[in-house]
This record gives structure tokens, C-alpha cells and sequence, in this order.
């Protein structure tokens, strides 16, 4: 009962945490560091840029409300921010998506060929998943040239989104990207996954639902005592959106169905 209270809370009744979103920008700045997107951070490793910096690098995974990814790109960009931001396929915007790269931000991929597929084909058992492995590629590179195509400029970082179909298999989109040729093909530099990127941060934290809020430790704590910090964030973990809280809870519930029927 408590974690259906918690989630009827964060989906319906939180007030806005937007204005703790941008102090959390602004004690960054006073705090010295540069807040860059996963692209600018990766092209920093790569020419041994980064080593003495302090570093904030934020990832945006936009898995719904297009509304509050634009509230937070609005405060970024009156800051001086960059971020990445990441869109699945149903929360591609591509003249938001073109301001997020005019703005100097990043704006890719957030892929989930995987789960997509298991669900659609009702795949149940993991190795029979990964059996298919050469279509689901294919699915991809189908998908990621076509944005790429609209977004009028290469990706080369992608973020895997985590699905419930991926937990239940135990089989992560990001397998996908193991694969060396599929990168090449694709130009992706970098997933935002790879050990050799995360290697690089001192702590990553990912924003929580309420009343956790962040994990494993709120980035206020984290400014001033680690260098290289990299935030994941949702935007439906900082502002309510009765309408697409509503729809992405219908459409869960609906690929449960379907998917086990």
C-alpha cells in the first residue's frame, strides 16, 4: 500500500521540483564546474581534455513528458548548460530536438530495439531473444539512420533505455552495441553505458521517484567532493503530468497484457 501511495504521489500530487533542478545548476557553476553533454565529455576523453577539470555531465533520457524535458532545457540554456537528451521513438520532437543542438546540447537516441521486439514477437525466455539478434540489429540501424536522417545531423552517442520486458529477460538493449561493425555502420562513438566512459566519473547519480529522489547520493552532496560527476535525469521525476502519467500507465499496462497473452 505505501508504494502505490509513493507512486500515486510522484505521478499525480509532487509538487514541482524545477526550481531545485536549477540551484542544483547554479551551485554547480559557483562550485567551478563545467556542465557538459555526454558528446562534449566523451570528445574531451578522447583528446585528454578532461583529466584536471571538474565536470558535471548531464544526461537526459527522455522516456515521456516532452513538456518538462523543454522546462529543463529552458533553465540549461539560461545558464550556460549543455546536457545531453536522449528520445525513444515515441517521444521524438525534432524542432526540439533541432533547438537542443543549436543550443550546443546534444539530442539522440534512446533505443530499446530489444524490448520492442520481445514484445511484439512475445519472446518470453532470454536466449530466445538474443537468437534474434541479427533482425533486432537490423531494427535498429533502421530506426537510427531515419532520425538521424530528420535530425539533418550524425549521432554518434546513444543511450539503451530500460524496459520491464528487459528486467523480466534479463537481456539489456545496450547488449545490442556489443557488436563492433554495428557501431561503425551506425558512426556511434559511444554508448552512454560503456565502461570506458564510465570509468571516467568519480559517482553517478540518477534522479529517483519520491521519496528517494536520488541515487546513491543527491548531486548537492556530490558538488565540491567528487571532480567527475555524471546526472541521469527523467523529467517525470521533476514535475507531475496527470495527462502523460495517465498514458504511460495505460500503455504499460496494456503491453502486459498483450505480451503475456
Amino acid at each position: 500500500m505505501k508504494t502505490l501511495l509513493n507512486r500515486l504521489y510522484a505521478d499525480y500530487l509532487m509538487p514541482s521540483r524545477l526550481a531545485e533542478y536549477e540551484a542544483m545548476l547554479v551551485r554547480a557553476a559557483q562550485c567551478g564546474y563545467r556542465q557538459l553533454s555526454v558528446r562534449e565529455f566523451h570528445g574531451a576523453i578522447l583528446r585528454q581534455a578532461c583529466t584536471l577539470d571538474k565536470v558535471l555531465v548531464h544526461r537526459h533520457d527522455i522516456d515521456s513528458d516532452l513538456r518538462t524535458a523543454r522546462k529543463m532545457f529552458a533553465l540549461e540554456t539560461r545558464h550556460g548548460v549543455h546536457a545531453s537528451y536522449y528520445f525513444r521513438l515515441s517521444t521524438l520532437d525534432y524542432g526540439f530536438m533541432r533547438a537542443i543542438e543549436a543550443a550546443g546540447s546534444e539530442a539522440s537516441y534512446h533505443y530499446e530495439e530489444v524490448a520492442t521486439f520481445a514484445k511484439r514477437h512475445r519472446l518470453r525466455r532470454g536466449d530466445d531473444v538474443r537468437a534474434r539478434f541479427p533482425e533486432i540489429r537490423e531494427l535498429f540501424v533502421r530506426n537510427f539512420m531515419r532520425i538521424g536522417e530528420r535530425l539533418g545531423r550524425p549521432m554518434t552517442t546513444v543511450a539503451s533505455h530500460g524496459d520491464f520486458a528487459n528486467r523480466r529477460l534479463q537481456v539489456i538493449n545496450h547488449e545490442l552495441l556489443s557488436d563492433p561493425a554495428l557501431r561503425r555502420r551506425c558512426g556511434i562513438e559511444c554508448e552512454s553505458y560503456d565502461a570506458d566512459l564510465l570509468r571516467h566519473f568519480d559517482v553517478y547519480i540518477s534522479d529517483r521517484p519520491h521519496p528517494m529522489y536520488y541515487a546513491p547520493v543527491s548531486p548537492f552532496d556530490a558538488l565540491g567532493r567528487h571532480d567527475r560527476i555524471c546526472l541521469l535525469t527523467h523529467p517525470v521525476q521533476w514535475e507531475t503530468n496527470w495527462l502523460e502519467s495517465t498514458r504511460c500507465n495505460m500503455v504499460r499496462l496494456a503491453e502486459e497484457v498483450v505480451w503475456h497473452t
